[in-house]
């Protein structure tokens, strides 16, 4: 059994602190705030509230088939239990992330083993969050970090290519049903209103209410640094 139950939890922690207290101390501001973090995510994982959030068996079986009972339905389920529950951020799983990594039979493993659970997860969560009224607080983003070689290889795959790909975002202060910009037409690089992923960090700073441009954080050694020197993209954001 490799889960992780109270006993490990404490065993890991024990010879955590004994890693720590036989090294040397960093005398800087950013290691102090790792002990406090760290204090504030045991303090999470070990209370009622978040034992909660993960038991997907208070869930009803047609709420998890609706999700779809494999690892994209349940991470995407268990998603919006943790939203529910006030977590600020959520990674949802959908598999190990080398199973997108398509080089070999890319159309016939997006066709039958990729997209289907995925599209059933993801939809599942965006009506799950608007008939639960969490829709318009909570940015919803799918996006990898690259897209896919417009050439297709010889074992019927597609490489990474950084130049042209896309995204999809929604729920709380993004405007819905828009398409901003246009590949070629092979979808090699941008034809028409390119976007950068500062861009998109900017957008979803914006849409949380923040003006990324006007927010900067200090290094360890005092120099100011901005947060994002991307733009938001206007016509996403329904917030001003």
């Amino acid at each position: 059994d490799s889960s992780m139950d109270a006993d490990r939890l404490s065993s890991r922690l024990q010879l955590l602190g004994q890693m720590e207290r036989s090294g040397t101390r960093i005398a800087v501001q950013a290691a102090d705030a790792i002990d406090e973090i760290r204090s504030r995510a045991l303090g999470m994982i070990g209370s009622d509230s978040a034992s909660e959030a993960f038991d997907l068996t208070r869930e009803s079986d047609s709420v998890r088939n609706r999700y779809g009972r494999h690892s994209w339905g349940q991470s995407h389920l268990l998603a919006r239990r943790l939203v529910e529950a006030g977590c600020r951020f959520v990674t949802t799983v959908n598999g190990p992330s080398i199973t997108w990594d398509t080089h070999k039979d890319n159309f016939n493993q997006l066709k039958n083993r990729l997209v289907p659970p995925m599209e059933q997860a993801y939809t599942a969560l965006l009506d799950d969050l608007q008939e639960r009224g969490l829709y318009e607080q909570t940015v919803v983003i799918w996006m990898g970090d690259f897209g896919r070689t417009p050439k297709i290889n010889a074992d019927a795959g597609r490489d990474h290519w950084p130049q042209c790909y896309s995204m999809v975002l929604g729920g709380g202060g993004i405007r819905g049903g828009l398409c901003i910009g246009e590949s070629d037409s092979t979808g090699a690089v941008p034809r028409s209103r390119p976007v950068t992923p500062a861009d998109i960090h900017a957008t979803v700073f914006r849409a949380l209410g923040y003006q990324a441009d006007q927010m900067t954080y200090h290094q360890v050694d005092g120099r100011p640094m901005p947060v994002c020197d991307g733009r938001p993209i206007t016509e996403l954001l329904s917030v001003g």
